[in-house]
């Protein structure tokens, strides 16, 4: 009970479940993500394709999540994000099948990955718009939001290694096979929840798009918003190409195999769960915004030092930093987002954030696909630095003149 107490939202049942359901599920998906990575690259010897289906994995959300805030606004969130789990896990299965049987293919791989990029419009959004409906008390929504930060960056930490482990010592039909397995925890959790249906009637005379473009005038509007999302874009089109480049860099410069890629990528997941760390910290909104205002030039950093270093395990604090660098800045600008947006469009704000945090991830990761096949990787990440650089000058003051701003 000790820890219950400790920490807010856990005193609630439905969120108990939802984090122990949500953790193993997350894990899970990392170990696909490393899976599908690894065996592109292995089959196909292409940075490019590795840019690709990243992009194609979370490109689409840069334009279906924002309609599917709107879309979640009106239907019941449990059935929706029980629904999306599903079919989550049917697609894992199908990769586990074809890979057993050694008929597993780059096309394969690609189409996967687009699946799995509509599947994330809706699933990012479901999940952070049902959080609110997990705890009775409001108070405890700020306990909720880091919580389900904190199981994202560990399972970031833990699932990589998990997938380099699998890889070396099964296959990467195990990997499939065993994210597939991990949707049931999840998907048991919100069967056996006791919430209220979320289901609200769209208002009369008011369109899909009329309802999505109240919401983007919103986030215009408010600074808060506006300016948080415009570093959030920097950050995630740029320094996230070296988890994009990741694979390259383990068998490319660094001649490894896969142990290689998952340390690189797991102490980049335990540079995120510091970040989440530091979020927790922070307290108050001023202070958030000021943690805001530092986070790029963590990623900044790590991407510089990775760049110089010849060995790999030089190249582990560099992945550290850009790691936190990430988490820091997705988590601080959600933290803003959720305290500065309407109640009433809470869900299309976060659609917004869900859009440009893993469109620009998604773009970046294409962007720094074809660099890496046209000037190698090194030179790929060293471009990317410089254009961090260059937004961080003129969106970095900004921030701060927001958090000068903020109350609370």
């Amino acid at each position: 009970m000790g820890v219950l107490n400790s920490i807010p939202a856990l005193r609630h049942a439905n969120f108990r479940l939802y984090f122990v359901g949500q953790a193993v599920s997350v894990i899970g998906s990392w170990v696909q993500t490393v899976a599908i990575s690894w065996t592109l690259y292995q089959l196909t010897n292409s940075a490019s394709l590795l840019g690709i289906a990243a992009f194609l994995t979370q490109g689409p959300q840069l334009v279906l999540t924002p309609l599917a805030g709107v879309w979640i606004d009106r239907h019941d969130l449990r059935r929706m994000l029980s629904a999306v789990q599903i079919i989550n896990g049917v697609l894992a299965a199908a990769l586990a099948l074809l890979a057993g049987l050694g008929w597993l293919l780059p096309v394969h791989l690609l189409v996967a990955s687009a699946l799995l990029g509509v599947l994330n419009s809706f699933d990012t959004p479901l999940r952070q718009s049902l959080l609110i409906h997990l705890v009775e008390d409001r108070r405890d929504l700020g306990s909720a939001i880091g919580l389900n930060a904190s199981i994202f960056t560990t399972g970031r930490f833990i699932g990589p290694p998990v997938a380099g482990a699998m890889l070396a010592a099964f296959s990467p039909a195990a990997c499939f096979l065993a994210n597939a397995l991990s949707y049931a925890g999840l998907i048991v959790a919100l069967a056996v929840m006791h919430i209220k249906p979320t289901a609200k009637p769209p208002r009369a005379g008011v369109s899909v798009w009329q309802s999505l473009l109240e919401g983007m005038r919103h986030a215009h509007a408010v600074p808060a918003i506006r300016v948080p999302l415009g570093l959030l874009a920097a950050v995630n089109i740029s320094a996230a190409s070296a988890l994009v480049l990741a694979p390259v860099f383990a068998a490319q410069v660094f001649g490894g195999h896969t142990e290689v890629l998952g340390w690189l990528l797991g102490v980049a997941g335990a540079g995120a769960v510091s970040g989440t760390v530091l979020m927790a910290r922070a307290g108050s909104l001023p202070a958030i915004a000021r943690l805001l205002a530092r986070a790029p030039w963590l990623s900044l950093a790590g991407l510089v030092v990775l760049i110089l270093v010849p060995r790999w395990e030089l190249a582990l604090p560099a992945m550290f930093l850009v790691g936190a660098g990430i988490a820091t800045t997705n988590v601080t600008t959600n933290a803003l987002l959720q305290s500065s947006a309407a109640e009433t469009l809470r869900a299309r704000v976060i659609s917004l954030f869900a859009a440009t945090r893993f469109g620009m991830d998604a773009l970046g990761g294409l962007i720094a696909g074809l660099l890496a096949s046209l000037i190698g990787p090194v030179g790929a990440i060293a471009l990317e630095a410089a254009v961090l650089a260059g937004l961080m000058v003129w969106l970095v003051p900004k921030v701060r003149r927001v958090g000068a701003g903020l109350k609370g």
